[in-house]
């Protein structure tokens, strides 16, 4: 007969062992369930009123709702609800940023950042799986550090990638014009970190079954 005994899980924030968590029939609908509800906040985020940029994109919080995904919901949670809200918006609905929707959208100057945030949401959540070893400031500092690494390896140098190929900038210029967004960025990591903070505090179970 298998042994269905359950590990423990190292204490956190001096907390007692908890069981870890079994495979059970209802975990893949909470997976599912996870997974679109992130995809929604992804797009709330995006057609929140944005800033127009001269290159023509627009500065949302798009990307706070990227990492913030990653980093709960962990590498492969992550990227498929990233990833589901890409297919929503490719197919026609209006999730992206200014309400719009559609194929056209990768004819546009935002076509790498768009790409890339499902790969970003996948680094972010991988790295950030350290967070569940860590306690207090050195979780918090887990997080942000996983969100800026997965910006600026991923998104930025993709988003680049596109302003070249699509708004027809040199590659110092495309350059020039992603590192407007650099600080916001960093700061959209520093917020995201603290929201992944006390939702790990309210659901302890999110942190213990990220992946």
């Amino acid at each position: 007969m298998a042994d269905t005994r359950s590990t423990t899980v190292p204490a956190t924030d001096g907390a007692a062992a908890l069981p870890a968590p079994a495979a059970r029939p209802g975990s893949v609908a909470r997976d599912a369930a996870l997974v679109a509800t992130f995809a929604a906040f992804v797009a709330v985020c995006a057609i929140l009123p944005a800033v127009p940029t001269s290159v023509g994109v627009p500065v949302t919080l798009q990307t706070l709702a990227v990492m913030l995904t990653g980093m709960v919901l962990g590498w492969r949670l992550g990227f498929l609800a990233v990833a589901l809200y890409l297919v929503l918006g490719l197919v026609g609905l209006p999730v992206f940023s200014g309400g719009r929707g559609g194929l056209g959208v990768l004819a546009g100057p935002t076509v790498g950042y768009l790409l890339a945030f499902p790969f970003a949401a996948a680094v972010c959540g991988w790295l950030a799986g350290g967070a569940a070893r860590a306690t207090g400031s050195a979780r918090y500092l887990v997080l942000v550090a996983s969100g800026v690494v997965a910006s600026f390896v991923v998104a930025h140098p993709a988003g680049i990638a596109g302003l070249v190929a699509r708004a027809g900038l040199t590659l110092p210029e495309a350059f020039a014009a992603d590192a407007v967004f650099m600080p916001g960025d960093v700061l959209k990591n520093l917020a995201a970190a603290g929201v992944a903070v006390a939702l790990f505090a309210a659901y302890p179970d999110l942190l213990r079954s990220r992946r």
